[in-house]
């Protein structure tokens, strides 16, 4: 009995180190579709805003411009490469590994849109990596909820449900008092609102990803209003990001 205990501990101690390199692999994707979708849309974006309003002023001209498509097109590769990733890894191991596409926007705009990568930005491009890489092989074993009540249950707790509020407040804040008087001035604005949104988005995609391995598995999750809830958070703040970080 006691062999049969070890072998099968080591099967499952191999499945899961052969789901963390598969999401690693996925999440490592992720991040230079990602990164390269920045500087097509990039190009896109100038190309509309030399025949009309630019998006930084609230122009959607781009819309129309095959070029932005094409990065948008390379960003949703990019990201069905990420969701797919948090289904097989845990989020602690996935998200350090979007600091990648950091690094890959960084080499392809010196080469593409000619911004010319400076000292500060080849160290912060390598505190990226030392960051990404430190956090990933000290991430903590993950215990897969097997359900989404269950998920439900941890993000319904006091201390989650704190600070979702208080991201959506300093996000209301930054939209409506902030994008107003400094949003053409202060790219910080922006990005702060892409970043806190952000945070909500990687916790609704990686339920959405435990809900779709489950029901995969045999467990349908689909019946839950708690799985729809999630697809709705996360499909909101999506496009909260898209919106902002065009401009």
């Amino acid at each position: 009995m006691a062999p049969s205990l070890s072998a099968n501990g080591e099967t499952a101690v191999s499945l899961l180190y052969t789901d963390n390199f598969i999401g690693f692999l996925l999440a490592v994707a992720s991040s230079a579709f990602i990164g390269s979708s920045f500087i097509i849309k990039k190009k896109g974006l100038k190309r509309a805003g030399a025949s009309g309003p630019r998006a930084s002023v609230g122009g959607y001209g781009y819309l129309l411009e095959p070029l932005w498509w094409v990065g948008m097109l390379t960003m949703i590769v990019g990201e069905i490469a990420n969701f797919v990733a948090y289904i097989f890894a845990p989020a602690v191991l996935v998200t350090p590994l979007g600091a990648l596409s950091i690094i890959v926007s960084a080499v392809l705009a010196h080469f593409l849109l000619d911004e010319k990568l400076q000292k500060m930005g080849v160290l912060g491009c390598i505190l990226c990596m030392v960051g990404s890489t430190v956090i990933v092989l000290h991430a903590p074993e993950e215990s897969t909820p097997n359900s989404v009540l269950e998920i439900w249950g941890l993000a319904t707790q006091p201390a989650f449900l704190l600070y979702t509020a208080s991201a959506i407040a300093v996000v209301l804040v930054l939209m409506l008092h902030f994008v107003p008087r400094y949003g053409q001035t202060n790219i910080l604005v922006y990005i702060g609102i892409c970043s806190i949104i952000g945070s909500l988005t990687v916790m609704s995609i990686k339920a959405i990803g435990i809900a779709i391995k489950l029901t995969i598995e045999g467990t349908n999750q689909a019946g839950y209003f708690q799985t729809w809830v999630f697809a709705m958070v996360a499909v909101t703040c999506i496009i909260t990001q898209l919106n902002y970080l065009n401009m």
